[in-house]
């Protein structure tokens, strides 16, 4: 007997109806996607994630009331196994960061193509981190212009967490969006190599996952301005 595929289950969350109404749209072309919620503030959205457990959020960052990151937060801690993806737009750099630490393993613009939506909510759901190389650049270079002088000491802080140069090459390879695979491939090393690395990066940088490290190494400058081309 052939067992059916199971379905990913998607909520979108947003306050504008026509965005919602947009994703709903393209969503509905997948016959391997199911729209089973939407929400138009953070409250809503937090609700539905318990009723509903879907694999997927994505959710607006910006809502009347409870906002996206808020409500980021609050689905993270209650069920870590709900994949989060951000809604944002090139100016959310601070807020989009914050989420990434909040919980969320990566981002989408709201203009992004169909492929690149579908493709986005699979690879969620697979557990791996979504970071788009055009919007990362940016929030480089942003970053990397209100980084604190090597002599403050919001600077020297930093020591605390310093990485080493394999360290920071796994890094750089998982701002780019590699997988463990293809990292282990790039840098010559076995793939159980890479998760070891990893490992310790996320207890340097007091994280617990990768988009989380990517942001975190994002605030504290520990990324240079070309990781994410």
């Amino acid at each position: 007997m052939n067992q059916e595929k199971k379905l990913i289950r998607v909520i979108i969350a947003d306050d504008h109806l026509i965005v919602r109404e947009g994703l709903r749209f393209i969503l509905e072309t997948d016959p391997e996607i199911e729209l089973v919620g939407d929400a138009s503030d953070g409250t809503v959205a937090v609700r539905l994630a318990g009723e509903i457990q879907p694999d997927v959020v994505l959710m607006d960052l910006r809502m009347p009331g409870l906002d996206g990151l808020q409500a980021i937060e609050q689905i993270h801690t209650q069920w870590p196994q709900i994949a989060l993806v951000i809604l944002t737009t090139y100016h959310e750099g601070s807020l989009m960061l914050r989420g990434l630490q909040a919980g969320a393993c990566g981002y989408l613009l709201k203009d992004t193509s169909r492929e690149t939506l579908l493709d986005a909510i699979r690879t969620a759901v697979r557990g791996e981190t979504l970071l788009q190389p055009e919007v990362l650049s940016r929030l480089l270079a942003q970053t990397s212009q209100v980084q604190p002088a090597p002599d403050t000491p919001s600077r020297r802080g930093v020591t605390s967490m310093t990485l080493t140069e394999r360290e920071q090459e796994v890094l750089q390879a998982i701002a780019r969006g590699e997988r463990s695979k293809e990292v282990a491939a790039h840098l010559g090393i076995a793939e159980r190599t890479v998760k070891s690395y990893l490992s310790g990066i996320y207890t340097k940088l007091e994280v617990d996952s990768r988009a989380a490290a990517v942001a975190k190494a994002l605030e504290k400058g520990l990324l240079p301005p070309h990781s994410g081309s």
